[in-house]
């Protein structure tokens, strides 16, 4: 399953929102949970968010993060457009093999 989250923040939440989203990140790399992908990226007006979720239907994973459990309790009153879900369907990607030592950019 692969899920797109969108929402925005108020501006005055944006610090306090980092902060969570950090402290979420710090616990998942404690907690190494298999088959959980996840990233969040900050858009260019400092206050709207977009999530990429991937991994198996149902809680999963995220739902064992307190982390987690302490940033989505307080999601909605941080937000001035509330999280829209929507499920992805992948109909082409691409992701360039890692580098090999000594293959880095001139």
């Amino acid at each position: 399953m692969q899920v797109l989250i969108q929402y925005t923040v108020k501006r005055e939440e944006v610090p306090a929102h980092l902060e969570l989203v950090g402290e979420v990140y710090a616990d998942l790399r404690r907690l190494a949970p298999v088959g959980l992908g996840c990233a969040t990226y900050q858009l260019e007006d400092g206050a709207s968010f977009v999530e990429v979720l991937t991994g198996p239907t149902g809680p999963g994973p995220l739902a064992a993060s307190a982390a987690f459990q302490r940033f989505r309790s307080t999601l909605d009153a941080r937000c001035e457009r509330p999280p829209v879900l929507s499920e992805l369907r992948e109909v082409g990607s691409y992701t360039p093999a890692p580098l090999s030592a000594g293959q880095g950019p001139a």
